[in-house]
């Protein structure tokens, strides 16, 4: 859903809902936030605040001090007049403002809208022009200052058949699929899902856990009735159990537990038992530390609070209605000496009477309910204590843990001093008081609150009972709750917020668990008990925002992790999150298109970098292998695994059509668009093996278009293993290769073969086995410089094996011409582009490298020598899928299946990465990245650079020296064939030992005999065999490295301390 629009498109055909929009500024990336000072009727205007320029890049920033030359600094009195600067520039490089016109469009607007088309209706015409579609924006939306390229640029999104005319149905079709689209794209972001069916451990006893706890290390605690602690590992393998409770004699019955809480900073584990105690557990050995007893009320649910330096709460509610705080400072201290105190049922005792004598414990106790407490938190956030219970008056409570100060209750019980001559004392067995009007805040529930949860970042409550309803509040305002999910069928057992994913998860009795999206307020997952396998009644549930997990008790012992998606390194950008398999430029919207493995398209601004719009599930659960554009570059067709391709306007995410075969269909790996005698077909080539052609005709009615009658020697001649690339040279070549290396050049006029060849291997393998003798890409090179063996001025290059390139003649027939290695490291070339002109050839393999060929120098005289690269670069980590030329921009785009789609420009330098969050001007080249690479291209092992002196092949003097580089070469040679003709004899471990034995040592001991030892030991009569070094001198003069552009040099620190000491 679009930002600024708090209402989202109806389901119903043709029913739009939007608000108002106070700017079409707010709709921009960053700037979605941001306030400016605006003119004209469709804006209001508000001003900018300090934050909005420290939003600016700044490159931004120095381009547009650059502009003012008579001055190299800004004074107070260019404040206003720069910021205005700022805000202009910055929103041109959010593309066109464009800026969103079609989300500007209100209920009112678009009545308006409806009727000034219906007046060209009744005029005779059933469709509008540009040139009137822009006056009737700019007055029916009152955006009389939005430029005329804008609202260009939003009809031709909306005509992408290119007939110059829109009517109003396809108006309110193309704004309703793109709201559609986004809201889609939306939910699509946000899928979530458990892993099925849960991991579940069978319990071997019958007594009902009564809660489950998480410590810092991931360890899930639990805790049954019968006092058994158990603790599992984060896979669910229970690591330890121990019954914590001391055995009673027959005659005495059971103790048992009512809750429990783990006390992490001081290692504890605090239990509540029926008897009427707190009981304190050493965490880690589980052995009895001390408990206090004697308390008012059994505590039927407990929590605990670190509140500070050496202080904690605990507090716990009963089943009175009453929320009792112990407060302790001094905790540390204060445990130690209840350690120390007389031993009942070998566990440290204290009455409550007796603790709440110590300075540093503090007992206060509540009356706040009328049932018993179901649930109560102590959240150090809002130093609240929120507890819940079964009552529908007070169901929920927020109140105070100590009570305001009240002046009129001081001057009262100062009076009550005076006369009785002593401070009154709270007595522990006196009523319970409840809290003033002005200390809590009551929340009116129907039937009450059996579980809930508070997040403070969303500033969000939400509770859920016996109605079957959760409820989302505003902590501060009880009156009416903010939001209601349904869909549980029986009674909220359990509530978590997850404040990191904002989302709610929540458990019902019978066992179904949801999850729920915080802003949508939707269900985003449901799963039943059938499908999780957890039976029985649930006693206890925990979600573990660290492990990603929830724990369920019921009959057994369960777990439910999520599905977590790959996640990428925290610092590497990313444009997808499937590899990208394919990507284009569309000239006419100045738009990047790019396609997944996960079948999601997305659509970039190329000016700016910023993301336009987005859809998936183009080709259902199948990958987009391909794809291309129309020659007006308004729709995109698509090709994928599931053997179909599809045209769509790209702009909205709307299917125009589908072409596909009859019966069976296989993975479609390539197509192109083309005309033939004026007539527009797409083609597409795969696993087939034959050529689909289909006729592009807009006025065919039919969605589903199937392809027309193949070519005869397609059908006999054609190729016999899967076709991999199809290219076409206008007026009539066509060229389709395969993955067992056939090429074969076609006439389109007549559907014949004009020649064929086999792709050759390279010389040095030859008789090599397993080859891969696929052809991925090829292209057409149309030079009228081309070498006299080729007949005509055309062309054929095609990628070969071992990263080789070859050149063919495509006519008389067909032959090789020439081959070249492309690639440094011999890896297969992937795609194939050339510049305009068919100068320049840009070729990129499987690891990522794209290189630069000058083909006028080659096509004059391809049998001389290969060519060399002017130029190459490490553009991605992983095999490049894209590769195109924007000439009138001097701009490369790649895509590659690092998930990662890149501008570069034509040299080398890297402007940056689609999905980066930083947004660049593709004309000015400060607000590339470059000098910068991409950090993963920098670490990977494979870019580091090339060179004899690295690998171990040449010698230091070698490359200083190059001049007798060749003949100290011959001379090592020669040494080295005369000492494989004469090796050296060589001492073996037997000649050493007996020579030490044969050695006279004195008969004396001590410190003489070692050192003769020592002395005779390193010394042996023969080193013949002992391989000798020369120590080559370094020159005295050397070229430091330039490392100024990473702008740290070791060398500068080392040679400023030589000087000094010189």
């Amino acid at each position: 859903m679009p930002l600024g629009n708090k209402v989202r498109p109806s389901s119903a055909s043709g029913k739009l809902e939007t608000l108002h929009v106070p700017s079409i500024l707010s709709e921009l990336g960053s700037a979605g936030e941001r306030t400016i000072n605006t003119s004209g009727p469709g804006c209001r205007g508000e001003k900018a605040t300090d934050e909005d320029k420290k939003q600016q890049p700044e490159w931004l920033v120095r381009e547009l001090l650059k502009q003012n030359r008579r001055r190299h600094s800004v004074t107070l009195g260019d404040k206003a007049q720069l910021t205005t600067r700022l805000h202009h520039s910055a929103d041109s490089t959010h593309g066109p403002c464009s800026l969103k016109i079609d989300q500007t469009v209100s209920l009112d607007n678009l009545q308006k809208l409806k009727l000034a088309f219906e007046e060209f209706e009744m005029g005779g015409l059933r469709s509008v022009d540009e040139k009137n579609f822009g006056r009737i924006v700019k007055k029916c939306l009152g955006l009389h200052n939005t430029s005329n390229a804008q609202i260009q640029g939003l009809f031709m999104k909306i005509d992408y058949s290119g007939q110059g005319r829109i009517s109003w149905d396809e108006f309110c079709t193309y704004m309703q699929l793109e709201y559609r689209e986004k809201e889609e794209s939306v939910i699509r972001s946000k899928q979530v899902a458990f892993a099925l069916p849960a991991t579940v451990k069978a319990l071997s006893h019958g007594v009902p856990i009564v809660n489950i706890h998480s410590t810092p290390d991931g360890t899930a605690v639990t805790l049954r009735e019968d006092g058994a602690v158990c603790c599992w590992s984060p896979d669910l393998q229970k690591q330890k159990t121990k019954s914590v409770f001391h055995e009673r004699p027959v005659n005495r019955s059971s103790k048992w537990a009512s809750d429990f809480t783990p006390m992490t900073q001081y290692n504890k584990l605090i239990i509540g038992t029926g008897d009427r105690e707190i009981q304190l557990y050493d965490l880690s050995s589980l052995e009895p530390y001390c408990q206090v007893s004697a308390l008012e009320t059994v505590p039927l649910t407990l929590d605990y609070c670190y509140t500070g330096a050496d202080e904690c709460s605990i507090l716990y509610g009963d089943a009175q209605g009453c929320v009792n705080i112990i407060l302790i400072s001094s905790a540390g201290e204060t445990l130690r000496l209840w350690n120390k105190l007389p031993k009942i049922e070998n566990m440290p005792n204290i009455g409550i009477d007796n603790a709440v004598l110590s300075p540093n414990v503090t007992y206060i106790r509540w009356k706040v309910h009328q049932d018993w407490v179901t649930q109560a938190r102590y959240f150090q956030s809002i130093r609240a204590v929120v507890s819940t219970s079964n009552e529908e008056a007070s169901a929920l409570v927020i109140g105070c843990v100590l009570p305001s100060t009240n002046l009129e209750q001081q001057l009262k019980e100062i009076r009550e001093t005076c006369y009785e001559g002593k401070a009154k004392k709270a007595q522990l067995n006196s009523s319970p008081q409840p809290r003033a009007s002005c200390d809590q805040t009551a929340f009116t529930i129907y039937k009450g609150v059996k579980t809930f949860d508070l997040c403070r970042k969303h500033n969000l409550l939400v509770t859920g009972g016996m109605d079957r309803l959760i409820r989302m509040w505003n902590p501060y305002f009880p009156g009416k709750p903010t939001g209601i999910l349904k869909g549980h069928s029986t009674p909220i057992f359990y509530l978590c917020i997850s404040s990191e994913d904002s989302q709610i998860f929540s458990v019902s009795m019978d066992n179904t668990v949801k999850i729920w999206d915080i802003q949508d307020q939707c269900c985003l997952f449901t799963t039943h008990s059938k499908a999780s396998g957890i039976r029985g009644d649930i006693s206890a549930c925990l979600y573990s925002p660290s492990m990603k997990s929830l724990y369920i008790a019921a009959d057994s012992m369960a777990l439910l992790s999520l599905k977590i998606r790959p996640q990428l390194h925290s610092h590497l950008i990313v444009s997808h999150n499937e590899p990208v398999m394919c990507c284009g430029y569309s000239e006419e919207f100045r738009q990047v298109v790019s396609c997944t493995e996960g079948s999601v398209v997305k659509v970039w601004d190329f000016d700016s970098g910023r993301q336009v719009f987005e859809f998936g599930g183009a080709h259902g659960l199948s990958a987009i292998t391909c794809m291309t554009f129309d020659p007006k570059g308004r729709r995109l067709i698509t090709g994928g695994r599931d053997g179909c391709l599809k045209i769509w306007n790209f702009n909205n995410g709307q299917c125009l059509k589908i072409l596909k075969r009859d019966g069976e269909c296989h993975e479609v790996c390539d197509c192109t668009y083309l005309k033939v005698h004026r007539n527009p077909y797409v083609m597409s080539v795969g696993w087939d093996r034959k050529i689909g052609i289909y006729s592009d005709a807009p006025e065919d009615p039919h969605h589903v278009q199937r392809p027309q009658p193949s070519w005869q020697d397609d059908l006999r001649n054609g190729h016999k293993d899967d076709i991999l690339c199809i290219a076409q040279c206008p007026p009539s070549l066509l060229a389709t290769s395969s993955y067992d290396g056939e090429i074969i050049v076609w006439n389109v006029v007549s559907g014949h073969i004009q020649s064929r060849f086999l792709s050759p291997l390279p010389p040095e393998y030859q008789n090599v086995q397993g080859v891969d003798t696929s052809v991925p890409s090829i292209i057409f090179l149309r030079n009228s410089t081309l070498h006299v063996e080729f007949s005509s001025a055309t062309a054929l290059l095609s990628s070969g094996s071992r990263g080789y390139i070859n050149f063919w003649n495509v006519l008389n027939g067909g032959k090789l011409v020439s081959s070249f290695e492309a690639s440094k490291f011999q890896q297969k070339i992937t795609k194939l582009a050339k510049t305009e002109g068919d100068t320049l050839l840009y070729a990129a393999d499987q690891i990522g490298y794209i290189y630069v060929y000058n083909m006028e120098e080659f096509a004059l005289a391809p049998e001389q020598k290969p060519p060399r690269a002017e130029n190459y670069w490490r553009a991605h980590t992983s095999s490049i899928t894209g590769l195109q030329i924007v000439d009138n921009d001097q701009v490369v785009l790649t895509s590659s299946t690092d998930c990662t789609v890149r501008l570069w420009s034509a040299y080398g330098e890297f402007i940056g990465t689609l999905g980066q969050s930083e947004k660049w001007s593709i004309h000015i080249s400060s607000s590339w990245k470059h000098p910068a690479v991409p950090y993963e291209v920098l670490i990977d092992p494979l870019s580091m650079p090339v060179h004899e002196i690295l690998n171990g092949k040449t010698r230091v003097s070698d490359a200083t020296d190059p001049d007798k580089t060749e003949a100290h070469r011959e001379e090592l040679k020669s040494e080295s064939h005369s000492k494989l003709e004469n090796p050296p004899p060589s001492i073996s471990d037997t000649d050493i030992e007996e020579e030490i034995k044969n050695m006279l040592y004195p008969e004396e001991h001590g410190k003489r005999l070692c050192h003769e030892i020592i002395k005779h030991s390193n010394k042996l009569s023969d080193h013949s065999g002992l391989k000798c070094f020369d120590i080559v001198e370094p020159p005295n003069t050397f070229e430091r490295p330039d490392l100024s552009l990473a702008a740290i040099d070791p060398f500068i620190c080392s040679t400023e301390e030589l000087e000094s000491t010189e």
